[in-house]
């Protein structure tokens, strides 16, 4: 009998290696969006809003790791999970038109665009003294415990600014679609991915907020369409916003 000492992947290895394998394969093959997405108008830097508008190369090792891929879907799934909950709880949710697809907007020739989650229609008595009416944005966001805390602690505006942004494009847009959606806050709701905790919170229109992000939006599409590159957010690159950035040696010229 002959004694093989060369390592073996275990089974695990090997098969959680085929699942991500396949992940990034799937999203290779995906078409990526011709648009500027509502949930990317709050971030940081408009430089980076204009690499990933444009489709810039990132740089190397900075795509989305098959890990980061598996992430998304835990989220999509327990969306779905939240949507059940709340039915369940007597809130009347829609999540897809009656034609099929989701609700959003189109703006600017197809160049500005968003989906929203849910809108609510009604809700149970209960709700009556908290503030809340109808109809009503509802946005999903799943977190970390670390994060999730945070968000309860300092409030969506002051914890998760590009929610906050991404909530007040949606009032603000949605508004010719669902009329009256933009006179009553928004349900923003988080799931604490590691204790299934859930979080709460009314997101009043922020009219000023939203007129921002629509004027951001309009800019990038106004300076990549003359080739312009808009300023970075910040003036050296290890910047906390530049060290995570996908396009940090790109942007500045340095090795990361």
């Amino acid at each position: 009998m002959t004694l093989d000492f060369n390592h073996r992947p275990t089974l695990d290895a090997q098969i959680s290696d085929l699942i991500d394998r396949a992940l990034i394969l799937e999203r290779a093959g995906q078409t990526p969006r011709d648009y500027l997405g509502a949930s990317r108008l709050g971030v940081a830097c408009e430089r980076a809003l204009q690499y990933e508008y444009t489709h810039a190369p990132v740089d190397d090792g900075r795509d989305f790791s098959a890990r980061l891929l598996r992430i998304f879907e835990v989220g999509h799934t327990l969306e779905d999970l939240a949507i059940r909950w709340l039915r369940l709880a007597g809130f009347d949710l829609f999540t897809r038109k009656a034609q099929g697809g989701q609700f959003g907007f189109s703006v600017a020739g197809g160049r500005i665009r968003g989906h929203v989650d849910g809108i609510l229609n009604a809700g149970p008595a209960d709700m009556a003294g908290f503030g809340m009416g109808y109809p009503a944005i509802w946005e999903f966001k799943t977190m970390n415990d670390k994060s999730w805390r945070d968000t309860v602690k300092q409030g969506v505006a002051r914890s998760k600014p590009v929610y906050a942004a991404q909530v007040a494009v949606y009032q603000a847009y949605m508004e010719a679609i669902v009329p009256g959606v933009s006179a009553n806050p928004a349900l923003f709701t988080a799931v604490n991915k590691d204790t299934q905790a859930i979080w709460c919170e009314l997101l009043p229109f922020d009219g000023g907020l939203a007129q921002r992000m629509s004027d951001r939006a309009v800019k990038v599409i106004t300076a990549t369409d003359a080739g312009e590159s808009l300023p970075r957010f910040a003036t050296t690159p290890t910047h906390v916003e530049c060290k995570f950035c996908a396009w940090q040696q790109r942007c500045w010229g340095v090795a990361s």
